[in-house]
């Protein structure tokens, strides 16, 4: 009898019919993963020349995990060296130590007709691994230079462009400076890309998606001087199949206001992290009192397909959702410009690592070459 008792009172909790409480899961809740990060490591790239080329300007980094390898985009725009991506070796020691970065490949990137790009007409900042034995780079677009932005698949080992992907007319801008009133900011094009999570090891022949986001509004969705609320960057869905790419939506992703006394501010980094729609950003801040770096995670479950929609200033949308992940100026660390961000290597208790990589603008009197490795919680798969 006691135990008929027992479960009947039992089955009155679970249904409200006494007094006792269940948690709560909040809709927010239910809308971001459970994710938290712990910062392990910091490196110093100390290696400078690599078969006569400048390391540095590393402002994109993507894993390859079948030969346990990273591949970096230096965004270096000068004449000195040619457009190009590195290959890296990075070995990670118990317990958990970031233990050296090694320099083993650098490839020239390449036009169609296999020629090294003239200076002044490619800013390459993201990087992703495909399947397609090739990697996807972003060329971010500068306008007072006249450089038109671009994403482009390169092959792997050649480095030789294979194509380039469609952009939206918006994007493009329609003049320089006050004339201006369409398309990327100068120097604020497409910062970030990335591609869905497993694509890079997944069958050639399966579609993948790409995403691509740019590091500031676009011109014409530029809210008023005094507006207090956050900004609104756009980033773009593609769907990849083998030669063929399609744009399947547009997000706007919102961008916290630019913290006091900084000069430079924007959306640096935007990475996948699984098949619902999740990835990680990186916002990044400078001022007077250097970098300032905050890594988020982001939702896109119930964002607005803007693609339709001319301007995003007064706009009715729903925005792409975020909450803060880190604060990394909160760590006691030293932080550089801190451009690049991958899931690297699984750590020796079998968690996943995150990478992140500073673009040093070779500048070798006040910056660096830095590495951080955290340990990413939560995350399935």
């Amino acid at each position: 009898m006691r135990r008929w008792v027992s479960w009947f009172a039992m089955l009155l909790c679970v249904i409200g019919l006494t007094g006792c409480s269940l948690p709560r899961v909040t809709a927010e809740e239910r809308l971001f993963l459970p994710l938290s990060v712990e910062f392990l490591d910091s490196y110093t790239l100390t290696d400078k020349q690599f078969k006569d080329t400048t390391v540095g300007g590393l402002s994109a980094i993507t894993y390859n995990r079948k030969k346990d390898l990273y591949y970096a985009v230096s965004d270096d725009r000068s004449d000195r060296n040619p457009a190009r991506f590195y290959t890296l070796k990075l070995q990670i020691d118990k317990p958990n130590a970031l233990k050296s970065v090694e320099v083993q490949n650098v490839t020239t990137l390449t036009d169609e007709t296999g020629q090294p790009f003239a200076k002044g007409t490619i800013d390459a900042e993201g990087i992703a691994l495909s399947p397609l034995n090739s990697v996807f780079i972003s060329s971010e677009g500068a306008v007072n230079d006249n450089i038109a932005p671009f994403i482009g698949e390169f092959d792997l080992q050649t480095g030789k462009l294979k194509r380039k992907l469609m952009l939206p007319e918006s994007y493009l801008p329609d003049a320089r400076g006050v004339a201006q009133t369409r398309g990327i900011q100068d120097n604020r094009g497409f910062e970030s890309l990335t591609l869905n999570a497993g694509a890079s090891t997944a069958p050639p022949a399966e579609p993948f998606r790409l995403f691509s986001a740019i590091e500031s509004p676009l011109v014409q969705d530029l809210e008023l001087p005094n507006t207090k609320e956050s900004l609104l960057n756009r980033f773009l869905h593609y769907q990849v199949i083998g030669t063929r790419s399609t744009i399947i939506s547009e997000h706007a992703y919102p961008l916290d206001p630019k913290p006091t006394g900084a000069i430079d501010h924007g959306l640096s980094e935007l990475l996948s992290i699984d098949q619902g729609g999740h990835f990680l950003s990186l916002e990044r801040s400078f001022g007077l009192t250097g970098f300032r770096i905050k890594l988020f995670q982001v939702a896109t479950g119930i964002a607005s397909d803007t693609s339709l929609i001319e301007t995003l200033r007064g706009a009715k949308v729903k925005p792409a959702r975020k909450e803060l992940l880190q604060d990394l100026n909160q760590l006691g660390i030293r932080l550089d410009n801190l451009e690049g961000m991958t899931i690297g290597a699984r750590l020796p208790d079998g968690s996943h690592s995150l990478i992140l990589v500073s673009d040093d603008n070779f500048n070798n009197l006040g910056q660096i070459t830095q590495f951080l490795l955290f340990r990413l919680n939560g995350l399935k798969g």
